[in-house]
Formats: structure tokens, sequence, C-alpha cells
């Protein structure tokens, strides 16, 4: 009986190169067109965030120039050069707008606070009447922050539903009220304030007496130069512990 042997067909190096290649240069191209999506990701989001504030940026000036309850979103979205739909993209209506403007001005106030609780005083009165101070005089040279105070101070009467945007609104100032009592609270255990002193009570005072500060400021700007009269007009306040 006859073996009959099976011829083994040799292969051909030259293809199993040419295979190697195809597959590194498709592995490339796989790599290349994710980074290519994932750059076109990062784009749109730039992009995305930077309509947001460009619509942002236009609902404070006609919030400014016509108050909040006689503004419209064609406005807004005509001044930020962006169609209606770009606006409803990003905010639900005028008060979402006027929502994200007071967070916007919030955040940075509370960091400012906690940032400052944080350094190591041993007189915490004079540590809080320098922040004081200095939130003032950051205000003055913050022409974008005293136009968005100008709209929650001055252009708007929180009437047409705007009960919800009060309330965030207190909490937010409850919040900065229990931080700055904080202070306060420090200073009675350290027995630089009396013994029967209420430290939340006289942070209210301390917002509050800011709070008007601020407003006249804004009201009648000619009456004040801040970067000199700041440490005097909250020196009043403090002056009363010091006695």
């Amino acid at each position: 009986m006859v073996e009959i042997k099976k011829k083994t067909q040799k292969k051909n190096p030259l293809s199993l190169r040419d295979k190697k290649t195809r597959k590194e240069q498709s592995s490339n191209l796989k790599r290349s067109s994710s980074i290519s999506s994932n750059g076109n990701r990062e784009k749109k989001i730039k992009d995305a965030s930077a309509t947001k504030n460009d619509i942002l940026q236009a609902a404070i000036e006609i919030f400014v120039e016509h108050g909040f309850v006689r503004s419209t979103l064609e406005q807004i979205a005509a001044k930020a050069n962006v169609t209606r739909g770009a606006v409803y993209w990003h905010f639900k209506n005028k008060h979402d707008i006027f929502e994200a403007l007071h967070e916007a001005l919030h955040q940075p106030l509370t960091a400012s606070i906690l940032e400052d609780m944080q350094k190591n005083c041993d007189d915490s009165l004079c540590q809080l009447e320098k922040l004081c101070v200095k939130l003032l005089v950051d205000l003055d040279n913050d022409e974008m922050r005293k136009k968005i105070l100008k709209i929650f101070l001055c252009k708007c009467d929180y009437s047409c539903g705007m009960e919800d945007i009060l309330e965030k609104q207190r909490k937010r100032k409850l919040k900065n009220i229990d931080l700055f009592s904080q202070y306060f609270d420090r200073a009675k255990k350290n027995k630089n304030l009396p013994t029967t002193l209420d430290p939340k009570i006289t942070a209210i005072s301390l917002v509050c007496y800011m709070s008007g500060i601020v407003t006249e400021y804004l009201r009648n700007p000619q009456l004040f130069n801040l970067k000199k009269q700041a440490p005097h007009l909250i020196g009043q306040f403090f002056a009363a512990f010091k006695s």
C-alpha cells in the first residue's frame, strides 16, 4: 500500500509581513479616529461652555438695562448673538438664568470665607474685619460682580413666581451667616467678646450692615470711595467690640 504524503504548503514570509503591516495600519487608524473623536468631543464641550457663558454675560447686560421683569429671552439671545433655541438648550427659562447668576456670585463669596477660615489666627475678630474690608474692595474692583449685584438688589422686585429663587437665596445667606458666626464664636471662646453676646445674632447684624453698605454703594456710587473708605466703614462696626 502506497502512503500518500500530504504536501505541506509553505507560508509566504512576505504575506505575513503584509498582514502585520495591515494590522498595524488598522490599529493606527482606529487610534487616530479615537483621538479625533475625543478632540471633537472636547471642542464641543468647550464650545457649549463658551455659548453658555456668552448667554450669561448677555443676560447681565439686558437685566441691568431693562430690569429682570421687562427683559426677554429674545433680547438675551440677540445680545449673545445666538438663537433662542441655544438659550433653551442651556436654560429652562429666564428664572433659570437668574438663578445661575446668583450661584455664580455666591460660590466665590463662600469660597473666600472658607479659605480665610483655614488660616490660623488668634484674633478672629481682627481676621473677620480684614476679610470684610477685602470683600468690599474686591467688589469695587470687579465691574461684572457689581452689575450682578445691582440686578439682585436694584433691578428685581422678586414678584412673578420668584418664590423658589428667594428660598434658595435665603438658604445661601443663612450659610454665610453661619460661617460668619463661627468667627464670633471663636472670639467668644478666646474671651475677646462678652459671654452674653450671641454669635449668630452678631453675624446677622454684620450681614445686614454690609448689605446696607453694598446697596447704597450700588445706588449712589458717587457717594463712595470703597478703596479708601472700606476700612473705616467696617471699622465702625467692629469698634463696638474693642471698647
